[in-house]
């Protein structure tokens, strides 16, 4: 977990990484892998010391965060693929709630599956709808610790890189989900309409001459 001082301004990149992703997150997909591979390798190297160890566990963040944001650049369409099998976990997830259980493994596994090899053919549309709700996810949290609450903060700066997106940061308070929904159908809207460009796969082709 980073130390006190640094919770704000890793509270700060999550708000404005997510506002990002979730407006521009097809147009400027390159720039969001990196937002979210530097956040991503940040939480897990500086995971490795304790809060006390402010100097190293600051170098290893930058170092970590720079190296994740490298590899998911490098790996493009990879970073296509986790989108799908995020949006496919997502999805089972969401099936499960309504019955108050978990999605058994082989589900989750399987809806994996079918939304990373969905989004390498339909690029466009899973990275416009995962971004967006994504981003959207991210904002929130971000935006909530910046106000202070606990556990948002504990997503900003925990050393568990997973309790970044905390499926309940707010416990009893509703219009969270509520919120998420309508940013995330709002950023998928802006994307679809303005800042998504134009139709098709994210690599566009060589026309012949």
């Amino acid at each position: 977990m980073l130390p006190a001082t640094y919770q704000l301004p890793a509270a700060l990149v999550l708000l404005i990484g997510g506002t990002v992703a979730c407006f521009f997150g097809y147009r400027l997909f390159r720039i969001v892998l990196a937002i979210f591979g530097f956040i991503v390798g940040a939480f897990a190297a500086s995971s490795v010391f304790g809060v006390s160890d402010t100097g190293p566990m600051i170098v290893a963040a930058v170092v970590g965060g720079l190296i994740g944001a490298g590899l998911l650049i490098a790996a493009y369409f990879v970073g296509v693929a986790l989108v799908g099998a995020a949006l496919g976990a997502v999805t089972a997830n969401l099936m499960f709630a309504a019955t108050g259980q978990d999605p058994h493994f082989l589900v989750l596994a399987f809806m994996t599956i079918v939304g990373a090899v969905g989004a390498m053919y339909l690029q466009r549309y899973f990275i416009i709808v995962g971004t967006g709700f994504g981003g959207a996810w991210t904002m929130i949290v971000g935006a909530m610790a910046v106000a202070g609450n606990r556990t948002a903060l504990a997503a900003a700066s925990g050393g568990d890189v997973w309790v970044a997106y905390p499926m309940n940061p707010a416990p009893g308070q509703q219009w969270v989900t509520v919120a998420w929904i309508v940013l995330g159908l709002a950023g998928t809207a802006v994307q679809l309409g303005w800042s998504g460009g134009e139709k098709g796969r994210v690599v566009r082709r060589k026309q012949k001459s």
